[in-house]
């Protein structure tokens, strides 16, 4: 139980500023006419939604699959309930499949890639 305030404990973040105003997390040039988009708080923000959208489809992933499993375990002779978890299960992979090539894909049309 100890082990996991240590790893659910908040980082203490350094104040930033971006365009004079100041922010917690994100930072950007001040005068923000830049030529650098990685410089700008958009693109910041950008990078914040990619990683909190990236942990909630795992989470779903992660669910589909706990629910899949529990209609496949409990179904015994009834295949209508097996064909339903399959279909579940391969949903599943369909969808992280199709955000694994969205996330290349912005990497391909983004200079420079989200990730740096």
């Amino acid at each position: 139980m100890t082990g996991l305030v240590f790893v659910a404990a908040q980082p203490s973040y350094a104040q930033e500023s971006c365009g004079g105003v100041d922010t917690a997390i994100i930072s950007c040039s001040e005068d923000g006419t830049g030529d650098d988009v990685e410089n700008t708080g958009l693109w910041a923000v950008l990078k914040i939604a990619i990683g909190i959208m990236t942990g909630l489809v795992g989470v779903a992933a992660l669910g589909g699959l706990v629910y899949g499993a529990v209609l496949y375990t409990s179904a015994g002779p009834n295949m209508e309930q097996v064909k339903k978890a399959r279909g579940i299960f391969t949903n599943v992979v369909i969808g992280v499949v199709a955000y694994g090539l969205m996330v290349v894909g912005l990497n391909f049309l983004i200079p420079g890639g989200v990730f740096g």
